[in-house]
């Protein structure tokens, strides 16, 4: 839809960014999270809803990112119809892996690991895609910033029990829990226990900067998990010795020692090389709006109306 007005969003589980983009003017709000437990669609739309009352601009295409999108939920034209009402002619969805990738690496083949609350890896080649892990914080999302809060919550509680070496992590855990012995209870009754679970990987960062040997150890394990998810990806979509460029992008990668130890497990294949992110999930998100049909990642968007 060329010249079209773009309300774009980049739907997280911590949080959501909106970008709406029409001719040189760019507005961009922030609202909460997605909540799992709940319709999607319904949450979309009532970002769009008022998203567009603040910025007072009627949007012609609404493009969206979302974090953990499953095949029954991208419905672009059930979206649409609850969006008609503002306007909107078109609805492109897309899984955040896709925008992530967008985002970062543009339309070029390459592998993008995006590690935040949750984690998936994207690899694109000149035909395929692969996506790797994502499957959520009860199956899957090695790597992410839950697994290294449950990793951290399981070393405490081990030093506590005396199955494991002390860690300076248990004081942390004692501020959000002073009785130990009642926190698995408080976690579990808590509906915001992933965050909080996820929460622990900015603790783990700390601690394993200060040298704390448990949490040097998680952020290590880490990254071999995230280093081996894209080497997975790589193998699954490259068509012969061609090297590929892959970014790392996600809150979890601003750990030092965690970001040290993916460069270097990276580092042993000569076929993979780390680069700069371009740029990150929201400007994915702008991106569907002028993604080629053909191109490969055109066959896991879900477009609807006029796009």
């Amino acid at each position: 839809m060329t010249g079209a007005t773009v309300l774009a969003i980049d739907a997280g589980q911590s949080g959501m960014k909106v970008r709406i983009e029409t001719g040189e003017r760019r507005e961009q709000f922030g609202f909460g999270g997605i909540h799992t437990g709940i319709e999607l669609l319904p949450q979309l739309a009532q970002v769009v809803h008022e998203a567009t009352a603040r910025s007072g601009v009627a949007p012609d295409l609404v493009t969206a990112g979302v974090s953990g999108l499953t095949d029954r939920e991208a419905d672009a034209g059930a979206l649409l119809d609850l969006i008609r009402r503002d306007g909107v002619q078109g609805v492109v969805l897309a899984h955040d892996s896709t925008t992530s990738f967008l985002g970062a690496l543009g339309d070029r083949p390459g592998v993008v690991v995006a590690s935040g609350t949750g984690v998936v890896t994207l690899g694109v080649g000149r035909a395929t895609t692969a996506r790797v892990d994502g499957w959520g914080w009860i199956m899957g999302d090695a790597g992410s910033g839950y697994w290294i809060g449950r990793e951290a919550l399981d070393a405490v509680m081990r030093a506590f029990d005396g199955r494991g070496p002390a860690t300076t992590l248990t004081d942390v855990a004692r501020g959000l829990w002073p009785d130990l012995t009642q926190a698995y209870m408080e976690l579990q009754a808590n509906h915001d226990r992933v965050r909080v679970v996820a929460s622990m990987a900015r603790e783990v960062a700390a601690a394993a900067e200060a040298g704390d040997a448990v949490a040097l150890d998680i952020c290590a394990r880490a990254a071999d998990e995230l280093a081996h998810s894209v080497r997975t990806a790589a193998s699954a979509v490259r068509t012969d010795e061609m090297n590929l460029p892959v970014c790392a992008i996600g809150g979890v990668f601003s750990s030092a020692p965690l970001r040290a130890a993916f460069t270097r497990a990276l580092d042993a294949d000569a076929h993979l090389t780390l680069v700069d992110p371009a740029g990150v999930g929201i400007d994915g998100a702008v991106a569907l709006a002028r993604l080629d049909p053909r191109h490969p990642l055109g066959a896991v968007v879900h477009r609807a109306g006029t796009v």
